[in-house]
């Protein structure tokens, strides 16, 4: 009788957003059976935030309190080596779509472990892919969609009937007359979502911490837009940021090292 083998889930939360993550433990648990070590690396504003997510999916967080460039990247890698002389596991399955744990995946087949990579649509690189023994990349399902073909159908019932024109009375002397009846006014529609440039869609499509309100240290958020081919690798994100002052703000003001994207919710 054969033994299921020993699977270890690492996960990457400051760079998948929370639906991928779910989703990446359901396909693990029905491809493997079990996983035996769930954990995910993340900054204490992430692991506030997805707290009921980890909690629900059994999943334990690894918060990093450095701020520094690539920090929880580094913590999950030693974790990591670590994890795998201690627990011995088969599988290894990292949920990132960084190109950066190419050396750690090395690292981890030359220790005898099956390395599995599943990342988010759309960020992940072809460099990031092949670097697996096996990557899958599932979709990000935002739950605006719903709204979205929603807002249609809410927006024509808010549509008001025009009022039935009074029946014509019968001529009375003029020191009789009664008052003339005003129309009803229709209702003002609704107002209508404002329309986000592509280019802004685009970044918080691959930023998706940022459509949560978010602060995203800029070397973070430039990595993420360099994956996703919307920054060339010398220019600066800043200066995309700044394109669009009304809808992100840069923090500190003189020497910004955090993005947040302060304008409307993407219809």
């Amino acid at each position: 009788m054969s033994l299921s083998p020993r699977v270890m889930l690492l996960v990457d939360a400051d760079n998948v957003s929370a639906d991928v993550i779910e989703q990446a433990v359901e396909r693990t648990l029905a491809e493997h059976g079990a996983v035996h070590v769930r954990r995910a690396y993340c900054n204490a504003e992430m692991a506030q935030k997805q707290q009921s997510l980890f909690k629900r999916l059994s999943i334990r967080p690894m918060v990093n309190l450095s701020a520094g460039k690539n920090s929880t990247d580094i913590a999950l890698a030693v974790d990591a080596i670590d994890l795998v002389i201690a627990e011995r596991p088969d599988v290894v399955v990292l949920v990132s779509s960084d190109s950066d744990f190419a050396p750690l995946v090395i690292r981890l087949r030359e220790k005898g472990c099956r390395v599995c990579g599943i990342g988010q649509q759309g960020k992940t690189g072809e460099e990031t892919v092949a670097i697996y023994d096996s990557f899958v990349d599932l979709q990000h399902h935002s739950s605006s969609s719903k709204a979205a073909v929603a807002r249609p159908a809410a927006r024509q019932a808010a549509k008001a009937e025009p009022a039935p024109k009074p029946a014509p009375k019968p001529a009375a002397k003029r020191t009789a007359r009664a008052p003339r009846r005003t129309k009803a006014e229709a209702p003002a529609p609704a107002p209508r979502a404002p329309v986000l440039p592509d280019d802004v869609l685009h970044i918080l499509d691959a930023v998706a911490e940022l459509g949560m309100g978010n602060k995203v240290e800029l070397n973070v958020a430039a990595e993420r837009l360099r994956a996703a081919k919307l920054l060339g690798k010398s220019a600066s994100s800043p200066k995309l940021f700044k394109k669009y002052p009304e809808l992100f703000l840069l923090t500190p003001e003189k020497t910004p090292n955090k993005v947040q994207y302060i304008g409307p919710m993407p219809a």
